[in-house]
């Protein structure tokens, strides 16, 4: 199943998001291999270059990767992305996400989930799906936090040379309009 190209270029006043590039792995890679991001995560080597190249030419041929850009300094902070391979009809994942350390716990994902999940909805989603190995409690503490809720859905994927099962959470539109993303959403988030 092919997706339709869903690389927008999306912005609030802090991040920039836009189609990755196949210029963006060497910036990209720079923050990638920071081995502390990916410590929690099934996929525990991406940081290794050659596991990043498989995983970042994925994401330029999904035509749903984005990059993330941090709008004061013009870097590379990390990527994100849309897919639905594993989506039901009026489903869209949003994920393979991952952020520069130095941008944890400051309200970036949360900005990139807003803008990530607005732009799902207005483009005609019902619902927005993310999977998450086990054992990230990282990624789901994250994912609750913006008021996905766990399913009871289930998908194995292959990372690290080892399958891997992942839990399915999801949001719906009504949901992230009345939920902690839009609840009070600022300039100064």
């Amino acid at each position: 199943m092919m997706m339709p190209p869903m690389q927008p270029v999306l912005e609030d006043e802090r991040l920039l998001l836009r189609p990755l590039a196949a210029a963006d792995f060497a910036p990209l890679f720079a923050v990638a291999r920071d081995p502390e991001i990916w410590a929690l995560h099934p996929a525990h080597d991406r940081w290794r270059e050659p596991v990043f190249r498989a995983f970042f030419d994925e994401g330029l041929a999904s035509n749903g990767a984005l990059a993330v850009i941090d709008r004061a300094s013009g870097t590379i902070i990390g990527s994100s992305r849309y897919d639905i391979r594993v989506c039901r009809p009026g489903e869209v994942e949003v994920g393979w996400t991952f952020l520069a350390r130095a941008h944890w716990g400051g309200g970036v994902n949360r900005r990139l989930k807003r803008l990530m999940l607005a732009h799902a909805f207005e483009a005609g989603f019902d619902t927005v799906i993310f999977l998450v190995g086990d054992g990230n409690l990282r990624s789901c503490r994250a994912l609750e936090k913006v008021g996905a809720v766990l399913t009871d859905r289930r998908q194995r994927w292959e990372m690290a040379g080892v399958m891997v099962d992942h839990r399915i959470y999801a949001i719906g539109a009504a949901d992230f309009l009345a939920g902690p993303l839009m609840a009070g959403a600022s300039p100064a988030d």
